[in-house]
């Protein structure tokens, strides 16, 4: 079977090949769906088998993203990030190194994960988008541009156990077993926000569920009870939009 008619079904990527396809997806979702920041922001996935990412080359548009455009680089020990966005480097790295469950990292700059990113009170678990995420969220507080390999640790500590930050002042990032996990929840994280600066937005009292009937709810979440399989069910659909949308993502 080829690799462009395996993709539809695979959940995890087994090959260099594999992830590269299904990142280059991942990014040309991100702008289909207005999750890009022109050429800033970025998006990783570990190289089965090896101590290396895929993240995309700096100065590209989301959308001109390609399998063979992507650049590979080591997760610790690198001298020279290339044509790669520095803050990229220090932000996926710190955390591919630190969460070996993890295999990709997505993180935005949109309009409404920027403006919850500084609220006080951050996330809140007002709708069913969002109580999925409920307890599930770091926060890390802003340090300036992410260009100090420094702030790792940083990084580190705060995505422990966690499906993703709220990069306070910032924006937003996730993290996946696999990519369509990864991608799954920063589309719903990215609603998350969108309806609470909406919700916000009249200035009226709003309604928010019992704790229990929340911690009720989020088990009920495929990214709670068998992680690597979030996402999976709405990934092929999201091939296939692409192929109508975007044709040449493929490369």
């Amino acid at each position: 079977m080829e690799v462009k008619d395996k993709v539809a079904s695979f959940i995890e990527v087994t090959n260099e090949e594999e992830a590269r396809l299904n990142l280059t997806a991942l990014y040309r979702l991100l702008a289909h769906f207005g999750m890009d920041d022109t050429i800033y922001t970025h998006a990783s996935a570990r190289v089965p088998g090896e101590n290396a990412f895929l993240i995309n080359p700096f100065g590209y548009m989301f959308d001109e993203i390609t399998p063979d455009s992507l650049v590979k680089m080591p997760i610790r020990d690198l001298e020279d990030i290339g044509g790669a966005n520095a803050a990229g480097y220090v932000i996926h790295s710190a955390i591919l190194a630190a969460r070996p469950d993890v295999n990709c990292v997505v993180h935005t700059h949109t309009r409404a994960g920027v403006a919850l990113s500084c609220l006080e009170d951050g996330l809140l678990p007002i709708n069913q988008f969002a109580i999925e995420f409920a307890g599930r969220m770091g926060y890390h507080d802003y340090e300036g541009v992410a260009f100090n390999l420094d702030e790792g640790p940083r990084l580190d500590a705060d995505i422990q156990g966690k499906l993703g930050l709220v990069l306070r002042n910032h924006g937003l990032l996730t993290v996946g077993q696999t990519i369509p996990a990864a991608f799954y929840l920063m589309y719903y994280l990215e609603q998350t926000c969108r309806v609470q600066m909406d919700v916000l937005a009249t200035g009226r009292p709003f309604v928010t569920p019992s704790a229990e009937l929340i911690a009720q709810t989020e088990r009920q979440y495929t990214s709670s009870f068998d992680p690597p399989r979030a996402g999976h069910r709405m990934w092929p659909a999201m091939l296939r939009l692409l192929d109508r949308a975007s044709p040449g993502w493929r490369g």
